[in-house]
């Protein structure tokens, strides 16, 4: 079964359509690059797969369910805006999210978190934006859910800390799961990627493996996106 599947999936504001008809089908184990220019759609797509945003018309569906509180139990989701209160440590991040997911993996975290030589008991307002960012990763990563929704997971930081990043997203996420990473920095990305859909205007403008697409292009990811939307 699909861990993901949506049919003539449409979202609308007022007259404008952030989504138009959208169908889309993810299987289990796949590293999903979801690609596009700004305002194309990305967002909007992932939040109505996370259960923060309702359909205008159409169905989206994880592992069968409609996004809901069932769903919430089994999608791991990372929005591109800091979340993290200022006023916490981030031992009480750790203690928060190991309380309220089930799935959650402290010593996973812990692990990463010494890998990037961040202290558990330093408050997220002496981090920079960068680290917090990754300290958000870290707690998304961790737990052992079935969709992983990664709304730009490496837009904030640095190009040195970008491959430890994509390594933390391709080591820790549940191999049984698929992941879908949405971003506009697509050469950093696509040596990850199983598969590629790219969505212009609210449409899914191209979805196919990444492999399939350097054979029949003779180009990399990043090239045919480039000429694709003309960037």
């Amino acid at each position: 079964m699909a861990i993901l599947n949506c049919s003539k999936l449409s979202k609308y504001y007022g007259n404008k359509a952030a989504l138009n008809g959208i169908d889309l089908s993810i299987e289990p184990g796949r590293i999903v690059g979801l690609l596009g220019p700004n305002a194309s759609g990305k967002t909007t797509l992932i939040k109505i797969c996370a259960g923060l945003l309702t359909p205008s018309s159409g169905e989206a569906y994880i592992g069968g369910m409609s996004p809901g509180i069932e769903t919430k139990a089994v999608v791991s989701y990372l929005p591109e805006n800091s979340y993290l209160n200022n006023w916490m440590k981030v031992s009480h991040m750790l203690a928060f999210f190991e309380d309220f997911y089930s799935d959650f993996n402290l010593a996973k975290a812990q692990e990463m978190l010494k890998n990037l030589g961040i202290d558990e008991n330093q408050s997220l307002k002496s981090l920079s934006k960068g680290t917090k960012e990754k300290v958000q990763l870290i707690l998304v990563m961790a737990r052992e859910a079935k969709l992983y929704l990664l709304d730009e997971p490496i837009g904030g930081v640095d190009p040195a800390a970008r491959d430890y990043i994509l390594n933390t997203i391709i080591k820790n996420y549940n191999p049984e799961a698929s992941v879908i990473i949405s971003t506009h920095l697509i050469y950093d990305i696509e040596q990850v990627l199983d598969d590629v859909v790219f969505i212009k205007n609210g449409e899914i403008a191209l979805n196919t493996p990444v492999d399939d697409l350097r054979e029949n292009h003779g180009m990399s990811v990043d090239a045919y996106f480039r000429e694709v939307f003309r960037c």
